[in-house]
């Protein structure tokens, strides 16, 4: 009888490693998916950073002098390479969820930012025939439509990383071997609207 009983419970023993292992290597090979996606999140952040700044400095030479807009921009620009830089505090060099959040929640506020320049050729005619700020508008344009399918990829990346971590037995081993849940990259309700940006409000006046 005691036997009996040592068997079945090695047998249940054995049954949990096998089960833990698989569930160790499939959540390991969807967090690697996950890891992936989100370095090309950053890597198109970094670009779109680039280049808006390419944009401010076009702006400036052609004579556009709104440095409130500007001083938004920078403010903004600096907390997303901040964000992107901090040390991976997760483990195998990942950044935490939290970290991740982080730059989530600072690419949105420096996203907002897009229109705020964009729309300066409203006020200031001539950049619409500057070559160099056309051109660096057209590239962040496009930089934006690789951001969303880069974003569009990393969520699905963290659909199914996230649904197979909740799972039964997998969320067994997710708490053993401490997988934590992923955030979802998610832009605020105002990300896509443009704002709109009265020029006179900006400056000094100096009829006083």
């Amino acid at each position: 009888m005691r036997m009996r009983r040592l068997l079945l419970l090695g047998i249940v023993v054995l049954l949990s490693l096998t089960a833990g292992g698989c569930g160790y290597n499939t959540l390991t090979t969807k967090h690697e998916n996950v890891k992936g996606k989100w370095a090309n999140v950053e890597t198109q952040l970094q670009r779109r950073s680039d280049l808006l700044n390419n944009l401010i400095e076009t702006a400036k030479l052609a004579g556009v002098q709104e440095q409130e807009v500007f001083g938004t921009i920078a403010k903004a620009r600096s907390q997303l390479l901040n964000a992107t830089s901090q040390a991976p505090q997760g483990e195998a060099g990942d950044k935490t969820p939290e970290q991740k959040q982080a730059v989530i929640d600072a690419a949105n506020s420096f996203g907002g930012t897009v229109g705020r320049l964009l729309v300066l050729q409203e006020n200031y005619p001539q950049l619409k025939s500057n070559e160099n700020f056309l051109k660096a508008q057209d590239e962040v344009v496009g930089t934006e439509n690789r951001i969303a399918t880069s974003r569009k990829d990393y969520n699905e990346a963290i659909q199914d990383y996230n649904t197979t971590r909740a799972r039964f037995p997998t969320v067994i081993s997710a708490k053993v071997f401490g997988f934590k849940e992923e955030p979802y990259f998610k832009a605020e309700e105002t990300a896509t609207q443009v704002p709109r940006i009265d020029s006179n409000s900006l400056r000094p006046n100096t009829n006083k």
